[in-house]
């Protein structure tokens, strides 16, 4: 097994999958929901999946940029909702082709341990990628969107190396958020809107790194990989509490 694997805290976690999107700024939100139950021990360590509305999500510095409304019109016009993240660095994009893994475990010192979570579930998820085709690898590639030392990246036969998976955590006293997307489907519409909202900031990036699984492995869908992830972790050796699936948001985290 991978060092960085043998780092993870192996914890019961009580999944909770979502079928439907109660919208882009809803699902966002409850997250940090989600972050502030658990650490006030209203509820377990919960690891939640669903695949997200259009949305581009920018990050905290974007929004001091001269373009930064010019690029929030240029999402709309392409039909996806631009938000503010609370974590995380540049704007990423992603929509229901994607699936958005969010993690929440409590810890009294949620600081403790940050760059190890990071390489982890980097290497947790690169691993779940491979398991179904993809070459897959965690690694920060030239020019990428949200720039990250831990993105994952894929590897196609031709050699060009794309990026699949972005990661950010948030952390509050006594419990830490770690959040993944992993692009999965239909890779054009967030090439479209990162382009378009990136020269609008004025940001340089590359617009060849933007991919999705599917292009490196033809007929790969979301609910593949979300089965990958879910074994991935179980490998990993975290177990896991009967499980929810449902179309809204609970009112207990709402």
């Amino acid at each position: 097994m991978d060092r960085s694997l043998t780092q993870m805290t192996g914890a019961d976690l009580f999944v909770v999958r979502r079928t439907a999107s109660a919208g882009a700024a809803a699902d966002l939100a409850e997250g940090i929901t989600l972050l502030r139950a658990v650490a006030a021990g209203d509820r377990p360590a919960t690891l939640r999946l669903y695949r997200p509305e259009p949305t581009v999500a920018f990050g905290q510095r974007d929004t001091r940029l001269p373009g930064f409304p010019a690029a929030e019109e240029a999402a709309r016009a392409l039909g996806f909702e631009p938000l503010v993240r609370r974590a995380g660095g540049r704007a990423a994009a992603y929509h229901r082709g994607c699936l958005v893994i969010d993690h929440v475990e409590p810890q009294t010192d949620a600081v403790a341990g940050s760059r190890n979570r990071f390489s982890g579930f980097g290497e947790l998820l690169a691993s779940a990628l491979r398991s179904v085709g993809v070459t897959a690898a965690v690694g920060e590639i030239p020019g990428e969107y949200c720039p990250g030392e831990y993105s994952v990246h894929g590897i196609g036969d031709d050699g060009r190396r794309v990026k699949l998976v972005g990661t950010a955590q948030r952390v509050v006293a006594g419990a830490w958020l770690f959040s993944s997307v992993i692009v999965v489907e239909d890779s054009a519409p967030i090439r479209e809107v990162l382009t378009s909202s990136y020269a609008a900031m004025g940001l340089d990036w590359d617009p060849a790194t933007a991919g999705a699984a599917n292009d490196l492995v033809s007929g790969l869908t979301v609910g593949d990989v979300e089965d990958a992830v879910l074994a991935a972790y179980r490998r990993a050796g975290y177990g896991f509490e009967p499980s929810e699936t449902s179309t809204a948001v609970q009112p207990s985290v709402s």
